[in-house]
């Protein structure tokens, strides 16, 4: 008689429940998931926190990575604009792009070239001539001839153009199209706004910002007024939708920062406006050291004051809503000064100083090169350096 075989297999009975079936799969997919994620994670910190430590350290070197040599060895000025850089003189302007390339060319002649530049258009006009020229990035979009000699400019993105043209009696302010057509004249009069001294225009075009300067017996005052030319200003006289008066300064410059929001600077202060239709006063700051230059973008209001106390200047810097990010001193003046991403770059000759918005200076130091024009290049601590005769990619080192 043979004897059974036994069997390693055991018929299993199915649960009464699929509950706990269904809570060991899961926590297999919960415990796979973090296995995957746990070292990207890592890996991520590890990034951040290696760019962190680069970004907020201090350089004192600056080497070069690239070249490129260009043929131009006379007085032309650089504005950086779109993917590339605009050069402009009395023969035309020029667009290159980051390797020092001709993209286009438009000759013209100007005697005393002006620039205003926006982030889809700018315009280079001739300062005290009759000639404004509107461009996008791909080239000339429009010509202006004036009839009155032109004193400042103005471009929104749309290449709509606003000049204060200059006359013996009193002065216009006259928005055109791109190709020269007139839409808006205002008509100063002394006796009623003053002598304008700075215009602006937001991105869209709608809304021109205007500054005045009359006298009122022996004291200084300053007038600024908002035209609006879309809907809601159709139904105002002049198209004013917003009008303040300043005792004892003078408003001498005015940037709109996005659609929302708009500064006024005058010689001790400075006021942020917030509407996007009807501007009203949203912040009045008081400055009490001198100003030797101003610059801003879209996040920040950045300062260069005379220090009365002691030798040197102050970089004070102020987010959008009109409070203060940093003070910093520093000592040497410096004719160039400009906000790129959230870095502060002060420019003269070869001297350069780099600060964060946090306040670290990340260089200050000699860049080897005559800087007509400075901004970020891609990568980390990389800038692009245009002079007289080449473009240069620099990094900076310890």
């Amino acid at each position: 008689m043979s004897q059974k075989k036994k069997t390693q297999f055991k018929i299993l009975t199915p649960p009464e429940d699929l509950s706990e079936i269904k809570h060991k799969v899961r926590h297999f997919r919960f415990a796979k998931i973090r296995r995957m994620l746990v070292p990207l994670v890592l890996i991520f910190l590890a990034v951040c926190g290696t760019w962190l430590m680069l970004d907020n350290q201090t350089y004192t070197r600056a080497r070069t990575a690239s070249e490129y040599p260009g043929d131009r060895t006379d007085s032309s000025s650089y504005a950086q604009f779109a993917d590339g850089i605009v050069r402009y003189n009395r023969d035309g302007v020029v667009f290159l792009n980051r390797k020092n390339e001709e993209q286009w060319i438009q000759s013209a002649q100007i005697q005393n070239p002006i620039i205003s530049v926006r982030d889809e258009a700018f315009v280079v006009a001739d300062n005290g001539g009759n000639t404004i020229l509107v461009f996008a990035e791909e080239g000339l979009k429009g010509e202006i001839e004036t009839t009155l000699p032109i004193e400042k400019i103005a471009v929104s993105d749309q290449g709509i153009v606003t000049a204060i043209l200059r006359n013996e009696s009193f002065p216009m302010i006259v928005s055109y199209d791109a190709v020269g057509n007139i839409l808006v004249e205002q008509q100063v009069t002394m006796s009623t706004t003053g002598y304008p001294v700075a215009i602006e225009m937001s991105d869209d075009g709608n809304m021109l910002a205007a500054g005045y300067l009359y006298m009122d017996g022996a004291a200084v005052k300053s007038k600024v007024i908002y035209y609006n030319f879309g809907e809601t200003g159709q139904q105002k006289r002049d198209n004013i939708v917003a009008s303040d008066d300043y005792d004892n300064t003078v408003m001498a410059d005015i940037f709109f920062m996005g659609d929302d929001r708009s500064v006024v600077v005058g010689d001790d202060r400075f006021v942020i406006y917030r509407g996007k239709d009807v501007p009203e006063k949203e912040k009045e700051i008081e400055l009490d050291q001198e100003i030797q230059s101003v610059f801003h973008s879209d996040r920040y209001i950045g300062f260069i004051l005379l220090n009365r106390e002691k030798s040197g200047y102050e970089l004070r810097l102020y987010n959008r809503l009109g409070d203060q990010v940093i003070s910093r001193d520093i000592s040497g003046a410096y004719s160039h000064v400009k906000i790129n991403g959230d870095e502060v770059i002060m420019y003269e000759g070869s001297r350069c100083c780099i600060m964060t918005a946090a306040g670290i200076v990340k260089f200050e130091g000699d860049i080897n090169a005559d800087a007509l024009e400075i901004f970020r290049a891609p990568g980390i601590n990389r800038y692009y350096v245009m002079s007289v005769d080449e473009l240069r990619v620099i990094y900076l080192t310890k």
